[in-house]
């Protein structure tokens, strides 16, 4: 933990002469731009994956016509395509998990009031007014909606409004152009399968109640990679 605060505190000095009492903000910013980039490579995977998948709709309907009333030799048979085709359904998990860590660093390093025994010195931080180890309801509580501080989160809010709207377009675009619809027993959609897709769109919103929920340096990196993503996969998937 000391060492990751150490790499911050690093960052934000580099960047001080620019960003003044908001380096820390914008050192958080890159980081995560950090971590992205390490890994885009799985996210190229991905897209490469989701383009296989969107051309292997013909053969997997076939596939469920001829084994749809055997569920075993149906699952041999996809199985057996992806492997010809080399395409892993895993691959678009794998870009997700690999933030995680970067993102509990984060949440734990401006949560802890202190860090290897010393005051954590990163918590007087600013976002402009917001302390960075400060959530929403301490800038409702502090200044209003419309404080200093509360401003701050109304324009991450309008910025991951802005980007879940983009991604739940593009996520209703690709879902009828790739529809998923995995077999139970008999040949039958899965229970349930028809309310996930139905919710499946909206998931970029939780997004807005993960940023008023966390510290406001976890926001930032959540706000930053949702942002990537969605670029991202716009010139991935065009």
């Amino acid at each position: 933990m000391s060492v990751f605060a150490n790499l911050v505190e690093q960052l934000a000095d580099l960047l001080a002469p620019l960003f003044h009492g908001s380096a820390a903000a914008a050192a958080i910013v890159l980081f995560t731009a950090l971590v992205r980039l390490l890994v885009h490579p799985l996210s190229r995977a991905a897209a490469r994956g989701q383009k296989a998948r969107t051309r292997l709709q013909p053969q997997m309907s076939e596939l469920r016509k001829k084994y749809g009333r055997d569920p075993e030799r149906l699952q041999r048979a996809v199985l057996e395509l992806h492997r010809k085709e080399q395409v892993s359904p895993l691959a678009g998990c794998l870009p997700g998990l690999l933030q995680l860590p970067a993102f509990f660093l984060l949440y734990h390093l401006f949560s802890n009031p202190t860090i290897g025994g010393e005051a954590n010195e990163l918590l007087g931080h600013r976002l402009l007014g917001a302390p960075l180890g400060d959530h929403w309801v301490d800038a409702l509580s502090g200044g209003g909606l419309f404080g200093e501080a509360g401003l701050v989160y109304v324009g991450l809010f309008v910025l991951v409004a802005a980007v879940a709207a983009f991604n739940y377009r593009r996520t209703k675009i690709m879902m009828v152009a790739s529809p998923v619809t995995p077999l139970a027993d008999g040949g039958q959609q899965l229970p349930g399968l028809g309310a996930v897709t139905k919710v499946m769109p909206f998931m970029s919103f939780f997004t807005l109640v993960t940023v008023a929920v966390v510290p406001l340096a976890a926001a930032l990196y959540v706000v930053t990679s949702t942002t990537w993503s969605a670029v991202e996969r716009a010139v991935l998937y065009r």
